[in-house]
């Protein structure tokens, strides 16, 4: 079993930048973790995805490519989404998300994942 404990939302300004974390209880080596967002009225959909397991193994949805950056502190086994150059637009709750072993399937997919956290709340103003 995986808890997931997402922290660093709040309210920014068009242009500012926000790091959230996830901080993971239980085994999360070797498989793939994610963070998704939903806005209210959408479905849930994923903007970064990486395979524990490797650096190489990272995609990102087309919209935050360049701005955001997925990263793991192996040690503290926490997940890292660095938000940049934020726009309205990102405006969501964010989910941390990981697979309870490694799997293959397309990252984009809720679905390839077991474990969700509880959301952190991001808001961007223009």
């Amino acid at each position: 079993q995986v808890q997931l404990v997402e922290s660093g939302g709040g309210s920014v300004q068009a242009g500012g930048s926000l790091r959230l974390s996830c901080a993971a209880s239980g085994d999360t080596a070797n498989r793939y973790m994610a963070w998704f967002r939903q806005a209210p009225g959408n479905e849930r959909e994923g903007v970064a995805s990486l395979y524990t397991g490797n650096s190489a193994n990272i995609y990102y949805a087309d919209s935050v490519k360049g701005r955001f950056s997925i990263s793991r502190d192996n040690a503290k086994n926490t997940l890292y989404l660095q938000m940049d150059s934020l726009k309205p637009d990102d405006t969501a709750t964010y989910y941390c998300a990981a697979q309870s072993s490694f799997r293959s399937g397309r990252v984009w997919d809720t679905a390839f994942y077991d474990f969700w956290g509880q959301g952190t709340q991001v808001t961007v103003s223009s």
